[in-house]
């Protein structure tokens, strides 16, 4: 018999797993919230605060911005490479992610563009310097992009440090200005854990009991998502062999439709443990885990949410980097900031609220407080509404 779970359940259950069920105002662990997220998210884009830097925040509003920076300095913490994206990870994740390394490989040799670009005297010549002179930044090299230039070309110099940073052959050692510096892995990655070995078999193990030990409730595409290190094959393979160690689980969508998963052999415990979330609201980054699977997203909360950034301006829906609204376990909208840091000022550019979700005084009051502070958090002094 499967276990049967709420839609109320369910989400609190997945605020609960992604670190926004409680109030971020506790004693601050940067890397134990990293640790429990399993990697947070890095993007470019400073439209207030980058993304990651956010995602940290609204877990905990102690939290500052050069902090994740400090962990990445210190070499013991984190490290860089991808998931379903670019993020850093905890540093102990790094012999689990060896097969990463040789995934991104396998794909990277198989592209005309790389094998096309790459020479390994090219690339010896990028390793030898980085071993004389220290870790560098794309600025020490002006190699130029080769033909015709297109969006996404890359000069050759970019091109093998990106390579050999997929492969796991360099690391990020430090960033300034959010501009990455590339070091050999040795000089980064603690010799106990760069020398760890484990066989492929326990690496995919590890990544699909770690991928739904934070998900609390998934299916096999899920946990293959959640981290983007193995396919399909293997988490169903791993699956199948591990099933008496798996809860079967139906959770009620927030349409009143029924979805098959799996859940850890703890669930029932997690779903006694839950508590009424806090009530007040918080601006979600578009980037954050709990928003990042749209289809999860909207089945748990009955929320659709797309982010616009690459879309047009004149075909989009709502506007350029639109944060969602969470009140308790509720999206109640939608709201459109930007930072302008020469008036120190948090802009209010639109605001949307969600169908049947009415905006009294006491709500409008809450939102004030959270942007407020935000501005705050980011060095401004206002918020100002259009």
């Amino acid at each position: 018999m499967s276990l049967e779970i709420s839609n109320k359940h369910m989400r609190s259950l997945w605020l609960k797993s992604t670190g926004l069920h409680f109030s971020p105002t506790h004693s601050l662990n940067v890397l134990q919230i990293i640790k429990d997220l399993g990697f947070v998210q890095l993007d470019t884009i400073q439209n207030v605060s980058r993304a990651h830097h956010h995602i940290l925040w609204s877990r905990n509003e102690n939290y500052r911005e050069h902090m994740l920076d400090d962990l990445l300095i210190k070499k013991e913490n984190i490290f860089e490479h991808f998931t379903h994206d670019a993020s850093v990870l905890p540093v102990e994740f790094y012999p689990m992610w060896r097969r990463q390394f040789n995934r991104m490989k396998q794909k990277l040799d198989k592209s005309k563009y790389y094998t096309d670009m790459l020479d390994e005297k090219s690339r010896n010549d990028i390793k030898n310097r980085i071993k004389n002179e220290g870790a560098l930044s794309t600025q020490s090299f002006d190699t130029k992009v080769l033909g015709e230039k297109k969006m996404w070309s890359r000069p050759p110099h970019k091109t093998a440090l990106d390579y050999m940073w997929y492969c796991g052959e360099l690391s990020t050692s430090h960033r300034e200005n959010f501009r990455k510096f590339y070091d050999l892995s040795q000089n980064v990655i603690p010799e106990n854990i760069l020398n760890s070995k484990i066989e492929d078999e326990k690496q995919v193990n590890w990544l699909c009991e770690e991928a739904l030990h934070r998900l609390s409730i998934g299916n096999e595409k899920e946990i293959k998502n959640f981290w983007d290190a193995a396919d399909i094959k293997e988490v169903k393979l791993w699956a199948q062999n591990n099933k008496n160690n798996l809860k079967k689980v139906k959770w009620e969508t927030h349409e009143g439709e029924w979805i098959d998963g799996f859940a850890p052999l703890d669930i029932e415990e997690r779903l006694n443990d839950l508590k009424i979330s806090t009530s007040k609201i918080k601006i979600i980054n578009p980037f954050d885990p709990a928003i990042r699977d749209r289809n999860r997203l909207k089945n748990i909360f009955g929320f659709e949410y797309k982010i616009e950034i690459f879309v047009p301006e004149s075909k989009r829906k709502w506007g350029y980097y639109v944060y969602p609204l969470l009140e308790g376990n509720t999206f109640i909208g939608r709201i459109e900031l930007k930072a302008n840091q020469k008036k120190g000022q948090l802009n209010v550019i639109n605001f949307w609220e969600e169908p049947n979700i009415k905006w009294n005084e006491n709500r409008r009051k809450k939102l004030e407080s959270e942007l407020k502070k935000f501005a705050k958090y980011v060095n401004l002094t206002e918020v100002v509404w259009p």
